[in-house]
């Protein structure tokens, strides 16, 4: 089941991603007498995603052929939504990220780091360069969405608690991080400096997470690439690991770091590309 968040009669709400085009769910609702809440953070925060994808998976796809279907060029796309309980950073989890950075063999455990939600964005929405920051990074990354609150679970129960995976862009003051590390926090903290998925995959979707290929994209060429495979910390680990630190809740994020980041300036249009997601794009504010 692929959703997306869109603008459609004046407000973000939630819609299938079909091959026809976007269907609303608020049309699913008055065809099948269904009481689906309609935007995505809603549908997580009432339990109702795991819910919705029993009734897609059991039949309910087949409404769409009876349904008419907005155009995928013809629709406003937006973050997933707006305000995540959490957004939890992993830094230099793909291999030949973590020694271009450190220059040395990663770490034993994850490097973590939180952005608050006043740095989120969506698709189109404009990267803003702070002023006197010195050099700003974009980074393309998967996005594990959190479905359902968890505790302390292990690395097989991980992907259980998945709701979803996404695209999303991680921008860094580079110059900031530089100076010290232990500016790290800030230096991912100013606004606008995370973008949230153009569209939202269940995991039912793939075979295998591994697999998946993970691009930084700056105004249009691909800057870097990996897979998933290629991650020193898995996503299922990293869940696991997280959730030891701190109770995970329904809409929290986790970025599961890059395979490489891209300098960026005014007129930049940086992208995350994902096998089976929605590109995400936004461009820095001229």
């Amino acid at each position: 089941m692929r959703l997306a968040t869109i603008v459609h009669e004046g407000r973000e709400q939630a819609a299938f991603l079909t091959d026809r085009g976007l269907i609303p769910l608020v049309w699913v609702n008055e065809q099948e007498g269904a009481d689906w809440e309609t935007d995505l953070y809603g549908l997580l925060q009432k339990n109702q995603l795991k819910k919705l994808l029993g009734w897609y998976t059991g039949g309910g796809e087949n409404l769409f052929t009876h349904l008419p279907a907005l155009g995928l060029t013809q629709v406003s796309y937006r973050a997933l939504y707006r305000k995540p309980g959490k957004i939890m950073g992993i830094g230099m989890n793909y291999l030949a990220k973590a020694i271009e950075i450190s220059g040395r063999p990663p770490e034993d455990e994850p490097v973590i780091f939180l952005k608050p939600d006043t740095s989120l964005i969506g698709p189109g929405e404009y990267i803003r360069l702070p002023k006197s920051a010195g050099q700003i990074t974009a980074e393309a990354e998967l996005g594990i969405v959190i479905g359902q609150t968890c505790k302390e679970i292990s690395e097989d129960e991980a992907l259980s608690v998945i709701a979803g995976i996404t695209t999303t862009l991680d921008m860094t003051a580079k110059d900031i991080h530089a100076q010290n590390p232990r500016f790290m926090q800030r230096a991912k903290s100013f606004d606008t400096f995370f973008s949230l998925g153009a569209s939202l995959s269940t995991i039912d979707e793939y075979a295998s997470l591994s697999e998946l290929e993970v691009e930084t994209v700056l105004n249009g060429e691909v800057a870097h690439n990996s897979t998933v495979s290629r991650m020193i910390f898995s996503p299922a680990y990293l869940i696991s690991f997280l959730s030891h630190v701190m109770t995970l809740h329904p809409g929290d994020v986790i970025l599961t770091g890059t395979p490489g980041s891209v300098v960026i300036k005014q007129g930049d249009k940086v992208e995350c590309r994902i096998t089976g997601l929605k590109t995400l794009i936004n461009s820095v504010e001229v």
